[in-house]
């Protein structure tokens, strides 16, 4: 694990913590990762989506009956988030997006066509977004993801928030 992930793992994980105190049941949206393993051994049960198209299988997150659903980094790789985040059958959410950086472009990834960001979005976009599926924001954060490079970006990554964590319920 890469002291970048490291570091926005911890947030992660503290910011669940806070919000869904383990033991709890979750679905997390997006296929088995790291993370998924790490909030096992925090004593989360965590099942993961099976890999299928959330843009077009958005029915699949409603056979689960769980505590909460978490969406971790994925929303930015749906070209329609809200069709997921509407369908949730639990009335917990937790989830990342990385916000939009004005010194940044959207991350590409050239050579795999699922792993590339549709939207990076602005704080108030997400919180739209997710007023509109239904969601009430009951606790959010935002955390910077410096590097230790040198240069004018690296410098301002060290101040600009990039992720932001939210807790709604329905």
């Amino acid at each position: 694990m890469t002291k970048h992930h490291n570091k926005r793992y911890n947030h992660t994980i503290e910011f669940l913590q806070k919000v869904l105190p383990a033991p709890a049941t979750i679905l997390d949206l997006g296929v088995r990762n790291e993370l998924s393993e790490i909030m096992e051994t925090y004593g989360y049960t965590v099942i993961n989506t099976s890999g299928n198209d959330l843009d077009l299988d958005y029915d699949s997150v409603k056979k689960y009956n769980v505590d909460a659903v978490t969406a971790f980094e994925i929303c930015e790789h749906l070209i329609a988030p809200f069709n997921i985040l509407n369908a949730i059958k639990a009335n917990k959410l937790i989830a990342t997006v990385p916000l939009n950086l004005w010194f940044a472009k959207a991350y590409r990834n050239k050579s795999d066509k699922w792993d590339n960001h549709y939207h990076e979005f602005e704080d108030w976009q997400f919180d739209l977004l997710l007023e509109k599926s239904r969601w009430k924001i009951k606790d959010r954060e935002k955390w910077t993801a410096p590097v230790n490079k040198l240069g004018f970006r690296p410098i301002l990554r060290k101040y600009t928030p990039r992720y932001y964590a939210i807790y709604a319920e329905r």
